[in-house]
């Protein structure tokens, strides 16, 4: 039987606030989505600003970013060179750059979701958030 590492609240907490330090730095009003490696909301945190739709799209992006393992910018790359069809696939939504998975030791334990700016300046974000870990 193996080990299996896995987000806690505190790691949840430490990420909110390295994206939300990285998006306030940067005047940019986003909502940030934690998710576990099933999908699983564990935060959302809406900054003052950010758009009321940008509280259903970061969760979205992470949901998709840690059930497939992979940021969910490959998805969007897929649709954008016409794989129209990839837009069937059932219970995903959040096909749009801003989802980055959370990896420990080649393993996705999570990821997190940033809605509210340029898709790369959701996913910077999401990535400094996730640094804060130092993984």
């Amino acid at each position: 039987m193996k080990n299996k590492a896995f987000l806690e609240l505190a790691d949840a907490k430490l990420i909110a606030a390295a994206a939300e330090a990285e998006a306030l730095k940067n005047q940019w009003a986003v909502t940030i989505a934690i998710v576990d490696d099933g999908g699983h909301l564990l935060w959302l945190q809406r900054l003052d600003g950010a758009p009321p739709i940008s509280a259903h799209i970061a969760p979205a992006k992470a949901h998709t970013s840690a059930l497939g393992r992979r940021e969910s910018k490959v998805y969007e790359d897929v649709i954008n060179q016409g794989r129209a069809s990839f837009l069937s696939v059932p219970t995903i939504q959040g096909l749009l750059e801003g989802g980055v998975p959370i990896l420990k030791d080649g393993q996705t334990i999570g990821a997190v979701g940033v809605s509210g700016v340029k898709s790369t300046e959701d996913a910077q974000i999401a990535r400094a958030g996730i640094a804060a870990l130092g993984l």
